[in-house]
C-alpha cells in the first residue's frame, strides 16, 4: 500500500472539487475497499492514515448513528472536525455515503467491530460498529 500522509494538510485535493481526499477514499465520495479494510486492521485514521489512539471519531449520516454501523473508517477527532468543515456545502455525496448530508454525527468510542457483509446483506461495504459510545 502507498504510504500514508501524516497530517491533514498533506492530504491529496480532488482537481474538480478542490477538497481534501482522506486516505480511505479514492476520491471526495468513493471509499477505496483495500484501505477501509486496512484502517480496520491496522487501526489506522481514515483521515489522515496515521495510528489511532483514543478516543476514537466516526462520522456519518443519523441513519448510521441510529443503526451503530458506520461506512467511514475511524478517524482521529481533530480529523473528523477539519474533514467536515472541508466539506461543508460540497453539495454531493461525499465520504461513502449514498446521498448528499447537511447534516453530519460525528460519534466518539474507545473501540469498534468491523464487521463485513454477508452474502444475504444488501449492502455489500463493511460496517463499523461502536462498542462503546463516549458521545455523539
Amino acid at each position: 500500500m502507498d504510504a500514508a500522509p501524516t497530517t491533514f494538510a498533506e492530504l491529496p485535493r480532488d482537481p474538480r472539487l478542490g477538497v481534501p481526499v482522506p486516505f480511505a477514499c479514492s476520491s471526495p465520495g468513493e471509499l477505496d475497499k483495500r484501505r477501509v479494510t486496512q484502517c480496520a486492521l491496522s487501526r489506522v485514521c481514515g483521515v489522515c492514515g496515521a495510528g489511532l489512539g483514543r478516543p476514537i471519531a466516526f462520522l456519518g449520516s443519523r441513519l448510521e448513528e441510529g443503526r451503530n454501523a458506520f461506512h467511514f473508517p475511524p478517524t482521529h477527532e481533530a480529523c473528523a472536525s477539519s474533514l467536515l468543515a472541508a466539506y461543508a456545502g460540497l453539495g454531493e455525496p461525499a465520504l461513502g455515503q449514498d446521498e448528499v448530508l447537511d447534516d453530519w454525527v460525528v460519534v466518539t468510542t474507545a473501540s469498534f467491530e468491523f464487521v463485513r457483509p454477508g452474502r444475504e446483506d444488501l449492502d455489500r461495504r463493511p460496517t463499523f460498529q461502536l462498542t462503546a459510545v463516549l458521545s455523539g
